[in-house]
């Protein structure tokens, strides 16, 4: 594990309601506290799941950069509703990182009231407007999604998933979303190989403006 992947780690694990601090109150332990201070952590960006993560990374990677080097860290938090918890716990009122993030639009208010409570400036918090996951299916179109999606021997999984009478007539926009979260972890896997496959000018919006603020 490296260092960076450690303090993720007792972040969420505090987040999580893990055990309080040495001094009983509800914030992150001097050895957390101090592996911040000499990774030189600076910001934090709070994504809603691990396929977000795996999509920002990805793009990081792409752009030749460092989030770990540069003193940024990821954090998958399981959930828009978990904002409030990792904002106190890593924002002004708690290890003093500026906070920034990705989120959909209908999950926005959870950011906007768990970022205020923790005195954090809400202005830097990207919005998709149903998930990256369209976002990205969007960008790249339907028919290259498709062609991922054959390319990574998911193809007869796809054809099932598409007899299913639920799902006729659907858009295949709307189909691709679905079927990435049918299986446990394909979600995470194709938010990474869905941003290896964007040219330079097909980056979603909120994904570009998030990697260009960090």
């Amino acid at each position: 594990m490296t260092d960076m992947q450690e303090f993720r780690y007792a972040v969420s694990r505090r987040a999580a309601g893990g055990h309080a601090g040495p001094d009983g109150r509800d914030g992150l332990d001097g050895p957390a506290s101090d592996l911040a201070v000499r990774l030189g952590v600076r910001t934090a960006v709070l994504l809603e799941g691990a396929s977000d993560l795996a999509a920002v990374e990805a793009l990081a990677a792409r752009r030749g950069r460092d989030l770990a080097a540069e003193g940024v860290c990821v954090v998958s938090m399981g959930g828009a509703m978990s904002v409030g918890r990792y904002a106190g716990l890593l924002g002004p009122t708690g290890l003093g990182l500026r906070l920034t993030g990705l989120c959909d639009e209908r999950e926005r208010p959870f950011f906007d009231r768990g970022l205020a409570r923790a005195g954090a400036e809400r202005g830097d918090v990207f919005v998709c407007v149903a998930d990256l996951e369209e976002e990205l299916i969007r960008a790249l179109g339907a028919p290259k999604v498709e062609e991922i999606v054959q390319a990574e021997g998911d193809l007869r999984a796809w054809q099932t998933f598409m007899r299913q009478p639920a799902h006729h007539g659907r858009p295949a926009r709307q189909q691709l979303r679905r079927f990435l979260g049918t299986k446990k972890g394909r979600k995470i896997r194709y938010g990474r190989l869905l941003v290896e496959a964007l040219d330079h000018d097909q980056v979603p919006a909120p994904l570009d403006g998030l990697l260009a603020s960090l």
